[in-house]
């Protein structure tokens, strides 16, 4: 069938999700992805241990499953990032694909709207268990005690070090960066190291990037224990934990200990050069910093080092997210369901492979294997796994809170609006979006 674009989300829960009549033998699969298009490279490779980053990874394995599953008709469609309105087309549609990516904070938006197949069943079949996830994992993917996908990965926000540049600051330890235990001990060493380097203590993405300041505003309200969303449709940003850390980040700004006007292209790049101490940024730079970081006469060369974000208030905690693999509601065939019986658990296999990628995998196994211990960095960032935690999952529109939180808090760490007044309007308009789902 012709899959066609152009419906929105809320048309698609108004109809009924049933695809083309079909014979019951039928076993093909159609399924569709983000993460890039790299056919020209990967589009032969079945060898999975020889794919490098995200696209390379996915491509090779589904040839793999591919090859290995000739029985099975197996399409791929590779959308453009994130492609969130052309699954909302096809659902409208009654043709969604059988087997979707999906950013595991955007789950709820389908499955409030009874858009998903609960895949409880489904991975029993497979041999996958829930309680084998990782504590991150597992939170992303659960919707009102049922699974609603299967975790791919848990994504977050590191801290990104250059040693070289640490060290010169005289902020290293045998070896290792002296990460701060406080705020006023972070204000301390990023005066410290732009005294000692000439350079700022972070570079930072702060133009067209909401997600840098959201990011920090959500790991450290999580590490305080905040109730940030009190219920499905309000969000509570006017308090003092907010206000603090919207303090330290306009108070770094303003002392320029931090890069300005850059957006995330810009970053890298100041990243890449030795422009600055400390990148925040997500567990997908792992893989191009360590590059750098190998290659004689960078400046990154032997300089590299990763953590997740220290603690400086409460307890060590992170906001996350992850990538998942959802089912859209539509009619299948046994032998399709039994198809995808069998790529669930090829999937599941292959987690190892995708955290070659720099995600954290979401399987407590194989991130608990030497084999994951054995690549760089990842003892590192493995507690990543377990201090990870998504927003509540009754919170729809994640991705829209974000963008309104994000120019808000983005304003009062610019120092163009009072932080109290950028906090007050952020909750406002995030509220009024809330309402308008009730």
């Amino acid at each position: 069938m012709r899959r066609r674009a152009g419906i929105g989300l809320a048309a698609a829960a108004t109809l009924v999700l049933a695809s083309c009549g079909q014979s019951e033998d039928r076993s093909d699969i159609y399924v569709q992805r983000f993460f890039g298009e790299c056919g020209a490279v990967y589009g032969a490779l079945t060898d999975v241990g020889a794919a490098k980053g995200e696209c390379g990874i996915v491509t090779a394995l589904f040839n793999a499953f591919k090859a290995e599953n000739r029985d099975v008709g197996f399409d791929v469609n590779v959308v453009a990032w994130p492609g969130y309105a052309q699954l909302a087309a096809q659902m409208a549609a009654g043709d969604p694909p059988d087997l979707v990516t999906m950013h595991q904070s955007v789950i709820s938006d389908y499955q409030s709207r009874g858009l998903l197949e609960p895949l409880d069943s489904i991975l029993a079949e497979a041999g996958i268990r829930p309680q084998d996830f990782t504590e991150a994992a597992r939170r992303g993917v659960t919707r009102n005690g049922a699974v609603y996908g299967l975790p791919w990965d848990t994504v977050g926000g590191l801290y990104h070090v250059n040693t070289r540049l640490f060290a010169k600051a005289g902020l290293m330890r045998d070896g290792r960066p002296i990460l701060p235990g406080s705020a006023e001990e972070l204000l301390k060493q990023a005066r410290r190291f732009k005294a000692a380097t000439g350079k700022p203590y972070f570079i930072q993405s702060q133009v067209n990037d909401p997600a840098t300041h959201v990011r920090n505003l959500y790991s450290f309200l999580l590490a305080q224990d905040v109730a940030l969303f009190p219920d499905a449709q309000h969000i509570r940003l006017r308090t003092p934990e907010a206000r603090r850390i919207l303090q330290l980040f306009r108070t770094l700004e303003a002392e320029g200990l931090t890069t300005r006007n850059q957006d995330n292209p810009a970053a890298i790049g100041s990243f890449l050069d030795g422009d600055g101490g400390v990148f925040p940024t997500g567990t997908w730079m792992i893989g191009p910093f360590e590059q750098e970081a190998t290659t004689k006469g960078r400046p990154l060369h032997d300089a590299y080092a990763v953590f997740p974000y220290p603690r400086l208030w409460g307890h060590a905690a992170a906001y996350v997210d992850g990538h998942a693999w959802v089912m859209p509601k539509r009619s299948r065939t046994p032998a399709q369901r039994r198809a995808l019986v069998r790529l669930f658990r090829f999937m599941a296999a292959h987690d190892f492979d995708w955290s070659r990628t720099g995600h954290l995998p979401a399987f407590k196994a194989v991130i608990d294997s030497p084999r994951f211990a054995a690549l760089p960095h990842r003892t590192d960032i493995a507690p990543l796994a377990r201090i990870g935690a998504p927003l509540p999952g009754m919170v729809r529109r994640q991705g829209a809170i974000e963008g309104l939180v994000g120019e808000e808090i983005a304003a009062a760490i610019a120092g163009t609006k009072p932080i109290d007044a950028a906090l007050a309007d952020a909750e406002r308009r995030v509220n009024e979006l809330l309402a308008q789902q009730q």
